[in-house]
């Protein structure tokens, strides 16, 4: 029986759903007009890159595994492993993040009061993520449901109804809570705060090159997977400015909560039009949507570093799964260590500064990740054959080191930039960059030793 081939449209809209989301939404509306500009350079120097590499190693090489099968053939199985370990502690350390705009939301439901509790904050995520591990204990087929149906209600639908809203309130002449005066487009190399929000939009951006797993799974992938990339890649790029903005008309930046502001925004919107009963079920929406991101995150990296198990990359024990095909024993140590990461809330008494400071090691750590994989393209590059099916990065030899040294340039910047403390965080240079090491190798280190011990264990058999 032939399998069913999925068509441009269903890749687009796995590159929308993979991507698109509303977390990011409120940080960046800080930057008020001046967003479009860097989104535009994010754009420029990091997802359009992306698009580009992926495209081509997805139809070069469309095996299943996407980004871990590529660098693992460029440079080996300890690379590869590394990709896969990066992959899912970038993930970890994401969890209490989008958990905690979940409980920030869900706290405007209850007690706006409770979006600034750090004991609400940690308790809450905890008990959300101890319930979305369960869910993934009983298969892909619930988690999976769950995922499609929150993108559209939880993520697509409150974007498309808040970008309407910003729309009808310029059309309306109302007036804008941020300045619209072309000197605001303008980027601010110098505003320190601006530079951590920049971090916090590229990681907004990651993602694209989730959907090359089904790149064997298209008609003509030379043509199809390129089409899907770039059509979503205007969706993804056009509705978050647009979304963005639409909260910056309505929410003066000074007062704009990270967690909460796309709640303010609503507010304010649907008070002028007569909307606000409906104000705490699109509030549900929101809450549902990141909920069942997480739900379909939980269980995605750790099928990685199962791989890397099978692989004899990771100890036997990681390999262990249950009836339903799950790595129980990673979904395990996964919460585990999570929970000993939301402990951050207890010790760090402003919620904001704990969801940046989180939020800049997770694109810190994503960024390694993509280091890897433009320096895959270029190596891969060098063993295909031009004229076999597939994308090529336009330009020829110059165009891949063009897309690919840029895509590198940048992710070094932004790994520097994460180095510099985001005001809400009252640490001094010293002391920020000292905690922001000391993290990353608490995140990579146990990699290296599992990796070394494995293999070690390996060779003596």
């Amino acid at each position: 029986m032939r399998k069913q081939k999925l068509s441009v449209l269903a890749l687009m809209m796995i590159n929308v759903i993979a991507v698109d989301n509303l977390r990011g939404i409120p940080f960046s509306a800080k930057l008020g007009l001046s967003l479009i500009s860097y989104y535009t350079l994010a754009a420029l120097v990091f997802f359009i890159p992306t698009a580009l590499v992926t495209a081509e190693l997805a139809t070069a090489w469309p095996n299943k595994g996407g980004i871990y099968v590529w660098v693992k053939e460029a440079f080996g199985d300890f690379y590869g492993f590394m990709t896969i370990w990066l992959q899912w502690i970038y993930n970890v350390v994401w969890y209490p993040t989008i958990l905690t705009f979940v409980a920030a939301n869900l706290a405007t439901l209850i007690d706006p009061a409770l979006a600034h509790n750090n004991l609400y904050t940690w308790l809450v995520i905890t008990l959300l993520f101890w319930g979305c591990t369960i869910v993934n204990y009983y298969g892909l087929e619930l988690s999976s449901a769950v995922s499609m149906v929150g993108a559209t209600v939880g993520t697509l639908l409150p974007m498309s109804i808040i970008t309407y809203l910003g729309l009808s309130w310029v059309y309306h002449g109302h007036s804008s809570a941020m300045s619209l005066t072309w000197s605001h487009l303008a980027i601010q190399p110098t505003n320190t705060s601006h530079l951590s929000i920049f971090c916090f939009i590229i990681f907004g951006l990651i993602g694209i090159e989730m959907s090359a797993v089904h790149a064997d799974e298209v008609d003509n992938p030379r043509r199809a997977y390129p089409r899907a990339i770039w059509y979503s890649s205007w969706i993804i790029f056009l509705s978050l400015i647009a979304s963005t903005l639409a909260v910056g008309l309505v929410v003066k930046a000074e007062d704009l909560s990270v967690t909460t502001g796309l709640v303010q925004a609503f507010s304010v919107f649907f008070e002028q039009y007569g909307l606000l009963p409906l104000l705490p079920y699109l509030t549900l929406c929101i809450i549902i949507g990141s909920l069942s991101s997480v739900v379909t995150w939980i269980i995605g990296p750790t099928k990685g570093l199962l791989i890397a198990s099978y692989d004899q990359c990771l100890p036997a024990w990681f390999g262990k799964t249950n009836d339903a095909g799950i790595p129980t024993n990673i979904l395990l140590l996964q919460a585990i260590v999570f929970s000993v990461l939301s402990f951050a809330y207890i010790f760090i008494p402003n919620v904001d500064g704990v969801y940046e400071v989180l939020s800049i090691l997770t694109t810190q750590l994503a960024l390694l990740v993509y280091i890897l994989l433009f320096a895959s393209a270029i190596t891969l590059r060098k063993r295909r054959q031009l004229d076999q099916e597939g994308f090529t990065i336009p330009g020829g030899r110059w165009g891949l080191y063009t897309t690919t040294l840029v895509g590198i340039a940048a992710c070094c910047v932004i790994l520097v930039m994460g180095f510099i403390p985001p005001p809400e965080i009252h640490y001094t240079q010293s002391a920020y960059v000292a905690t922001m090491i000391t993290a990353l190798i608490i995140c990579i280190g146990p990699a290296l030793i599992l990796y070394r011990r494995t293999k070690g264990m390996h060779s003596d058999l």
